[in-house]
């Protein structure tokens, strides 16, 4: 089945996409995906091809698929996965995919493969069974990924309502060396915002000045204009 999930997403690449990726997710030298690897497929075609596939094909082979350099098929391998434990009703089913996840978190190491994965897997998982421990490990790891991992985790219980855990990982790694944990930060807190503008403004009041900018920037995005100002130009 590997062969035929392969053969599918090549026969979908676009060579004029393959040639963009590596600009696009920074796989340059020296660059944080340096030397991932590209083949042209688009996420909705990716979509596609786990849509007919995911029923049928086993961890085994998702581990397979998962391990490959070509990050669509990694991509696509997380696809299904989602899939599997969205769709599972087995409590145990989906701790196996929990774990699975987390034993294969070394090729989920570009900010689309985590984006699209976690928060659908470990933020339902820890939010379901009331344990955030696996997102509280997570976001202690001395790795990017594993930090991003965490707290966009978050978004699955902010969506409903619970703001408490993306506050705490936000601070534990408010002052990270790379501007891709600010920017998931400053993400999670304007999604926040999205549902309780409140409990955003309060955070920012209590926190904004020591807040890096790329992180300020992205939570205020959704907030009035004067406001966003008064945040930008430290009159709060």
């Amino acid at each position: 089945m590997v062969t035929d999930i392969k053969s599918a997403l090549k026969d979908l690449s676009i060579a004029e996409k393959a040639a963009f990726f590596p600009r696009f997710f920074k796989a340059g030298k020296g660059e944080y995906a340096e030397g991932d690897q590209f083949i042209g497929v688009t996420v909705p075609d990716q979509r596609k091809v786990a849509k007919e596939f995911w029923k049928n094909i086993s961890l085994i082979e998702l581990s397979e698929l998962l391990s490959s350099k070509i990050h669509e098929h990694r991509h696509c391998a997380l696809l299904m996965l989602v899939a599997k434990f969205e769709k599972s009703k087995d409590p145990e089913y989906k701790e196996e995919i929990v774990t699975f996840y987390l034993n294969n978190k070394k090729h989920i190491n570009n900010w689309d493969l985590v984006d699209n994965s976690c928060y659908k897997i470990l933020g339902s998982y820890c939010f379901e069974n009331n344990d955030d421990t696996i997102l509280r490990n997570l976001s202690d790891e001395d790795n990017l990924w594993s930090k991003r991992m965490a707290v966009i985790s978050t978004l699955y219980h902010v969506k409903r309502g619970e703001f408490g855990l993306l506050k705490e990982l936000v601070l534990k790694n408010l002052y990270h060396e790379h501007d891709l944990i600010h920017k998931a930060n400053g993400w999670l807190l304007r999604e926040m915002g999205e549902k309780n503008e409140a409990e955003l403004y309060g955070f920012l009041k209590r926190h904004y000045k020591e807040m890096p900018r790329t992180c300020l920037r992205y939570a205020i995005e959704k907030l009035d204009e004067g406001v966003r100002q008064d945040f930008l130009k430290g009159r709060i």
